[in-house]
């Protein structure tokens, strides 16, 4: 049972391959105007046949921005969304599966280190790291698919998460798609229907900022952060100043840990054990540490909090310093 289930894995990762490199070779062919056509024949089983090619385009790494603006274009704003959402969630569930079918036991028996501490800091996340990665496209949409199927996600949790949060995209895209079929067949309210386009697209655009500064807990009082530490829970104090100041004049936070914000997009694997886990940003006052939080809100951590008044606050209390 066991060679028979290898040689399966086999057969269907020579096939995923072969897959890719002829749909990456043929790219060029893929076209929007073609696509529609073909769609726009298939009668009354269109939408399924639809569906159908987006997942398969998905799971083959062709680009979804096509199949999204010719849903628009083919379906209209609202059934076009619906289709759209479809069946970019049927590929990502498809390439999910394939790389949990194909590579998680073997993932999970091998990986160790770093890599290991930032599966766990996923897996602990759950949906909401599947929201987050949705609203804010920080990975390659393709490339994350296969990705998360490495860890032990719940399936409905990455299904459910992926459908809800892919919608403002979705939206937007579609509505473009429709918007510029409208403008080329000469319809009605055509200033409007570009401008409503437009500013969905800004809305998508600026989604990335707002989710940034909503993952960013609120700012941590000097106390907060000692009965933090005191208690023994999970907590990472950095000091995001330089190497020299951290062990300068005002020293630092006893079991403090130093990356210095130039390079902490950089180093910031180090700190993958801690992705769910409390984050506490230092520097001197809170100004870097409010870039800081913002570098690690985008880079996937879930609790973020910056230290108000840093470490001139630490010392006006008198609290210990190690230098």
């Amino acid at each position: 049972m066991n060679t028979n289930r290898h040689w399966l894995r086999i057969l269907l990762l020579l096939g995923l391959v072969a897959g890719i490199a002829l749909a990456i070779a043929y790219r060029d062919r893929f076209d929007a105007a073609l696509l529609e056509a073909w769609i726009h024949d298939a009668g009354i089983i269109a939408p399924l046949l639809f569906v159908l090619i987006y997942a398969i385009a998905t799971v083959l790494f062709l680009p979804g921005t096509v199949l999204t603006l010719a849903g628009g274009a083919l379906f209209g704003p609202v059934l076009g969304t619906f289709y759209n959402l479809s069946g970019a969630t049927l590929g990502a569930t498809l390439a999910f599966l394939i790389a949990r079918y194909l590579a998680s036991d073997w993932v999970t028996q091998k990986t160790g280190g770093r890599v290991k501490q930032l599966i766990n800091g996923v897996e602990e996340e759950g949906w909401r790291f599947v929201a987050f990665v949705r609203l804010v496209p920080l990975f390659p949409f393709n490339v994350l698919n296969y990705a998360l199927g490495l860890t032990r996600l719940r399936l409905a949790h990455y299904i459910i998460a992926s459908f809800v949060f892919m919608l403002p995209g979705a939206a937007a895209y579609t509505y473009l798609g429709y918007a510029g079929r409208e403008a080329l067949a000469g319809g009605e309210g055509i200033v409007r229907k570009a401008l409503l386009a437009l500013a969905l697209l800004a809305i998508v655009a600026f989604l990335p900022r707002l989710i940034g500064s909503l993952r960013r807990g609120p700012m941590l009082e000097v106390q907060d952060l000692i009965r933090m530490r005191d208690s023994g829970d999970k907590v990472c104090i950095l000091d995001v100043r330089t190497a020299d100041d951290f062990t300068g004049e005002q020293g630092h936070i006893p079991g403090a840990r130093n990356i210095p914000i130039e390079v902490l997009r950089e180093r910031m694997d180090e700190l993958a054990e801690y992705s769910a886990h409390p984050v506490a940003i230092v520097c001197r006052t809170d100004k870097r540490s409010a870039k800081a939080a913002l570098l690690l809100s985008k880079g996937g951590f879930t609790d973020v909090h910056v230290v108000r008044g840093g470490m001139t606050r630490w010392h006006d209390l008198g609290q210990p310093v190690t230098r």
